[in-house]
């Protein structure tokens, strides 16, 4: 049992990893200029990290969700 729980939390640190990287390499085509006074500042960057990583739990929790549904479905039938 622990064994899974081991494998299970590496798939979703994976998981994660993986979303995030494709959340910031599409944060990255945003125009945050259009919306911000200094968009080079270190406001700025530490607004795309927030905005990235809230990003990131929103789509992997979503993820790992419709995962835990899809393999509970099983026990429907």
């Amino acid at each position: 049992m622990i064994d899974s729980l081991g494998q299970q939390s590496l798939f979703n640190i994976l998981i994660s990893l993986m979303v995030l990287t494709v959340v910031w390499w599409s944060v990255q085509s945003f125009k945050f200029e259009l919306f911000l006074t200094n968009p080079n500042g270190a406001k700025a960057k530490a607004l795309m990290v927030i905005i990235t990583i809230a990003l990131t739990h929103l789509v992997t929790s979503f993820l790992l969700s419709y995962l835990n549904w899809s393999t509970m479905l099983r026990h429907l039938f």
